[in-house]
């Protein structure tokens, strides 16, 4: 009953909610997550380490950076069947097409002549690969 719990819980707030549907696309890092969502690196981290000791996320060091991506669920049938059915569900959403505009990297926000900032985003990890635009499914 523990991890049903866990995995319900950290489900509960809508910007992990919208972390889960941005990993589906690619794996981000903290900073591109925290532009998408327009939250601070704190917040984003906490969310990241719910979603982690759910089973939800998995992490990978590259350097300086730490790039996430959603786990295979083999930790807990849960959050498989929930990984499984979040594919399908909320495509359509609102506030998940606004994350994604807020990317930096994301084709909406190039297309739409829209920068971040200064428009200079920095470089991730060891070898210096600049952020990836997600993937239109």
């Amino acid at each position: 009953m523990q991890n049903f719990l866990k995995a319900m819980k950290a489900l509960s707030d809508p910007n992990r909610v919208k972390i889960i549907k941005m990993l589906q696309r690619r794996t981000l890092c903290v900073c591109e997550i925290q532009a998408a969502l327009e939250v601070s690196q704190p917040t984003v981290s906490k969310h990241l380490k719910i979603l982690e000791d759910a089973g939800f996320v998995s992490s990978e060091k590259d350097g300086l950076w730490v790039n996430y991506r959603l786990a295979d669920g083999n930790e807990s049938p849960y959050v498989a069947t929930l990984l499984g059915n979040l594919r399908h569900w909320l495509e359509e959403t609102r506030e998940l097409r606004v994350s994604w505009r807020n990317y930096p990297g994301s084709a909406v926000r190039r297309s739409a002549g829209v920068s971040l900032g200064n428009g200079v985003f920095p470089e991730r990890g060891k070898t210096g690969r600049p952020p990836d635009s997600f993937d239109e499914h």
